[in-house]
């Protein structure tokens, strides 16, 4: 299972499609996603969203589109792009992304089985 990390007000506008991306793939040429164990890495990048977020929880054995795992950043470690539109029924849950009263990501329960990398 691979994260993805989105606005709830654009998860709301596309889930009732059969797909996702367009936005991020004319932009970046895949869809930027994290495994579970390292989204505590990438979490600052949302520290300072205000909208409410949602992370979408996807199963890669349902995947339609190619899943690369790239150390884009040469970190060190690698994270998936999809390198197509996310079929959504490949969506297996929607999780709220949490927040303390910093900003900073709070693990959902729901995750608690995977650990951080």
């Amino acid at each position: 299972m691979i994260l993805h990390c989105m606005k709830k007000k654009t998860w709301e506008e596309v889930k009732s499609k059969k797909y996702y991306g367009e936005e991020c793939i004319a932009s970046e040429g895949f869809i930027h996603c994290s495994p579970v164990g390292y989204m505590w890495r990438v979490a600052p990048n949302f520290k300072d969203v205000i909208d409410e977020l949602v992370l979408l929880c996807i199963d890669t054995d349902k995947l339609e589109p190619e899943v690369r795992w790239e150390d884009g950043d040469d970190c060190g470690r690698s994270y998936p792009h999809v390198y197509g539109l996310i079929n959504l029924d490949a969506i297996i849950k929607v999780l709220p992304y949490l927040k303390d009263e910093n900003g900073n990501w709070i693990k959902n329960e729901e995750l608690s089985m995977y650990p951080d990398e």
